[in-house]
């Protein structure tokens, strides 16, 4: 059984008071830290949650979930889409969703531009990049970074607003520290470089969101922290 509303505010309260409390250790302003509502796995009940408490937007794993969750409720938020986004269902993704954080590819660029083209809108898009080398991740490569920032700063309906990256799994702390410094080294240099504005670092989740906070990051992702375990996939 999902939980209540009162469980989920209960949870959502404690997770933005770590969040400030890592903020104040880190010496930032919690209000540079936005909170991601993942609800992938669960029900549309835990998009209704979020939006009722007031976050302002949810993320989805899968384009079709997404797609259909969004259909069935009427709740006022984003919808992101933050796992890995096949390029078959690049048109689908832009269609539903009001940002992608999992974008690549140069090609995956392109064809989202497109869709975002045929749509008549901008598409906010972040680019995802496997800043811990880690084999069991998407994202592209540290050194792809560049030239993917390029290709995606010249598409006319994609509106690039920074990186996102996920920390490996590891009993180390200090993998995810180093992962999540990486990627805001990274930012920080090709923003130098380009002169584009590339605010966001959608980095952190559940279990490492307070060494993202420490590192730089201005969204982290969180599901079972604020949802619990989901269910089982089929």
């Amino acid at each position: 059984m999902f939980i209540t509303y009162d469980e989920f505010s209960r949870r959502a309260d404690a997770v933005r008071a770590d969040i400030a409390a890592a903020c104040a250790r880190a010496g930032r302003d919690p209000s540079g830290v936005g909170l991601l509502a993942v609800t992938k796995s669960h029900p549309v009940a835990a998009v209704e949650y979020a939006a009722r408490y007031g976050l302002p937007a949810v993320g989805e794993n899968r384009v079709q979930e997404g797609a259909d969750k969004r259909a069935a409720t009427t709740a006022e938020v984003r919808w992101e889409l933050i796992g890995h986004l096949q390029s078959n269902k690049a048109k689908l993704a832009a269609t539903h969703f009001d940002r992608v954080q999992s974008v690549d590819s140069e090609k995956l660029l392109r064809l989202l531009d497109r869709a975002a083209a045929e749509l008549g809108k901008i598409l906010p898009v972040l680019l995802q990049v496997n800043a811990g080398r880690d084999p069991a991740k998407f994202g592209a490569e540290l050194e792809d970074a560049p030239r993917l920032l390029d290709t995606a700063l010249a598409q006319s309906h994609l509106q690039v607003e920074g990186f996102m990256t996920i920390a490996p799994l590891s009993d180390d702390d200090s993998v995810a520290t180093r992962t999540f410094t990486t990627l805001r080294e990274l930012r920080d240099q090709l923003a130098g470089e380009t002169g584009a504005l590339l605010p966001e670092l959608s980095m952190g989740m559940s279990g490492d969101y307070a060494a993202a906070i420490a590192a730089g990051s201005t969204l982290v992702r969180v599901g079972t922290a604020l949802f619990g375990a989901r269910d089982p996939a089929p």
